[in-house]
């Protein structure tokens, strides 16, 4: 065999063996997500937890150019050697493959959070919409003590650094049943892909190969405590989008910050109203009536933001992501975010 064609066979195998690893979460659990992926997780962090910019920003501007400067040198005659350019392609896929599941990826396959916690996640339209009611009471209260008056939107008084730094102290203060994310050795940058991240339609991500959470922190602030909260969840560990969006808001409503309260509970306000839209549309009509006006004006900073940034780059990244979650283990897609809310219903109904 020659070498060329070792890394594309590899990429093969390795296709086969995540997926088969895949049928045994227990095994995934205790061996890599209990195991194995701490021990690189606060090793990454440690070594680039200090560091006040992203290197895996840096990283990835680096392979981007490259890849376009292969692109641009092999733009006549790519196909007339297609069998050996094609190899080149599928080796290096065969190299990230390996390192995006060996260091974070593999999390996507370990057991359920509401399997552990003995929870469903499916609910009925009346408690969705006692829910709403008491997510929309919680908003409400947090914004007019905040601001005094009902009226004024809630501005975040503090840096990009401040919040990252004040985002520990949810995980710090995580309940009994959630003390096994524990985040230790802080690792969170403000992403230098902020603006391309704007048009990408993402407010954030973890880089899996430096352990980094990237913050987009050109959106609206008020967002910015959630958005940290759910991207150091999957830096304890978690792939699932709606579990991390569950933990990262258990983490901010426990923050002793009142600011990191409002973000969450403004979060998952939003997410209420639009799943009882996706039941029928106008249902959240009646309640947006309930929720004070300086919460409303930060439901329309936040739509005006990403409404300005829309372009068919962020239809795309929209297609890309939906289809990549389907891949791992996430069969709804980009609507595994919401997914969250069943979840916070049943744990906030038992715990």
């Amino acid at each position: 065999m020659q070498k060329k064609h070792i890394l594309p066979l590899l990429l093969v195998l390795q296709i086969v063996l995540v997926k088969t690893l895949a049928q045994f979460p227990t095994f995934i659990e205790e061996w890599y997500s209990n195991g194995l992926y701490p021990k690189m997780a606060l090793l990454s962090r440690r070594i680039l937890g200090w560091i006040p910019f992203s290197i895996g920003d840096i990283i990835y501007f680096i392979l981007i150019f490259l890849l376009i400067r292969s692109i641009w040198k092999h733009r006549k005659g790519f196909f007339k050697n297609w069998k050996t350019n094609g190899l080149t392609v599928l080796s290096w896929l065969s190299i990230f493959y390996f390192l995006f599941h060996f260091l974070w990826g593999m999390n996507y396959y370990r057991i359920p959070l509401n399997e552990k916690l003995n929870i469903k996640k499916e609910y009925s339209i009346d408690e969705l919409e006692a829910f709403t009611y008491k997510m929309i009471s919680k908003t409400n209260a947090l914004q007019k003590l905040i601001t005094g008056n009902d009226s004024i939107a809630v501005k975040i008084p503090y840096s990009d650094t401040e919040i990252f730094n004040l985002a520990v102290n949810g995980y710090q203060n995580l309940p009994e049943n959630l003390k096994c994310f524990q985040y230790t050795n802080k690792s969170i940058k403000a992403s230098l892909l902020s603006y391309p991240l704007s048009y990408m339609g993402f407010g954030g991500y973890l880089n899996p190969f430096t352990n980094e959470a990237q913050v987009n922190v050109l959106k609206p602030k008020f967002n910015s405590p959630m958005t940290t909260c759910h991207e150091m969840a999957h830096q304890a560990g978690i792939g699932s989008e709606s579990e991390c969006n569950f933990i990262g808001f258990i983490a901010a409503i426990n923050n002793d910050d009142i600011y990191f309260q409002y973000s969450a509970y403004n979060f998952i306000t939003r997410y209420c109203l639009g799943n009882l839209e996706r039941i029928q549309e106008g249902k959240s009509d009646i309640f947006l009536t309930k929720l004070n006006k300086g919460v409303l004006k930060n439901f329309d900073e936040n739509e005006t933001f990403w409404k300005d940034h829309h372009t068919p780059i962020d239809t795309f990244f929209e297609y890309f992501y939906d289809n990549f979650l389907k891949l791992n283990q996430q069969k709804d897609g980009l609507e595994s975010y919401s997914k969250f809310v069943g979840l916070m219903i049943r744990y906030d109904e038992k715990f």
